[in-house]
């Protein structure tokens, strides 16, 4: 069978304005390798354009990131910064809790607990190594986070103090209060606290359970402290009797007096005018009988005379 006759095409080219128009005869073989060429360089083209197109916006996104990365590195040290100075501030507050704490009568607070607000977090977190080897950044951010911890742990170790120093504060300032500290009235020591003693008009043996100051009669006799007025009666040996209760098992008793000012079950506070010296019982001239029992037993007033040591 005879050989088919390849196909050809003449392709004219035609110039533009004068010039003599060619002719060119193109085999189809020649027309497919130029087709099958210039697909695969067109294809080339695409490829190189999306891989040319990818890298820009990768690095557009790596900038970014960048950016984005330096801005939150920034920020973490900025944030170090701050924590130093947060740092300086609990310090200070540690020394005045320590003061505190020694006012209101409680012991420093342990060293051992000191130290756990101190230092890095003494457990683990799954996001530490992570971080540890993240590069400088994350490095940054851990430093960060321990700071923040431990700046946490030391918060709550001073708010658990303060608020045992308050409590202990507010009870020993109800105490204070409470607690007798004044002479009563103004004049002179006539008679001191005795187990045993001669009376000056029965002439007997026996305890003397307070204290005797010799004042003018009609002189102010105030509450040594903060009480309730619990007996206001008449008593024989000591004449007009008052008897305060003060709470945490002190009493006081004031004999003698001339006028009694105020009332049973009132409150009063230290200070207060309560009676006026008198001469009333066995009495050989105006003075005030006074006592302070403690616990149900009678203990010498004078060592409860401390007017610059609690105050109101």
């Amino acid at each position: 069978m005879p050989k088919q006759a390849e196909r050809r095409w003449t392709v004219m080219l035609v110039p533009h304005g004068s010039g003599a128009s060619r002719a060119v005869e193109v085999s189809q073989t020649v027309l497919k390798f130029l087709v099958g060429f210039g697909s695969i360089f067109a294809l080339l083209i695409v490829v190189l354009g999306g891989a040319v197109l990818s890298r820009g916006i990768s690095i557009t996104r790596s900038r970014a990131l960048e950016r984005e990365n330096r801005l939150l590195a920034d920020e973490v040290q900025r944030m170090r910064e701050r924590m130093v100075g947060l740092q300086d501030t609990l310090t200070k507050i540690g020394q005045r809790e320590q003061e505190l704490r020694l006012l209101a009568g409680l012991p420093p607070v342990d060293v051992g607990v000191q130290r756990a607000g101190i230092g890095g977090p003494a457990g683990t977190w799954s996001e530490r190594d992570s971080l540890a080897a993240s590069g400088p950044n994350g490095v940054q951010a851990l430093a960060a986070r321990v700071d923040v911890d431990a700046l946490n742990r030391r918060a709550n170790i001073l708010v658990r103090s303060l608020n045992e120093a308050y409590d202990s504060l507010a009870s020993h300032q109800a105490r204070f209060a409470a607690t007798p500290s004044i002479m009563p009235t103004k004049g002179w020591l006539s008679s001191a606290f005795a187990l045993e003693r001669v009376h000056p008009i029965l002439h007997l043996a026996r305890p003397h359970e307070g204290i005797d100051v010799s004042a003018p009669m009609g002189a102010e006799i105030e509450a040594p402290a903060a009480a309730i007025v619990t007996e206001v009666r008449w008593e024989d040996g000591y004449g007009n009797i008052i008897t305060l209760d003060h709470g945490y098992g002190i009493v006081t008793r004031f004999a003698h007096c001339s006028k009694i000012l105020v009332a049973r079950g009132a409150r009063v506070k230290r200070g207060q005018k309560i009676a006026l010296v008198g001469s009333t019982g066995l009495s050989t001239g105006p003075h005030l009988h006074y006592e302070v029992w403690v616990n149900g037993k009678p203990v010498d007033p004078m060592h409860y005379v401390m007017p610059d040591a609690i105050v109101d």
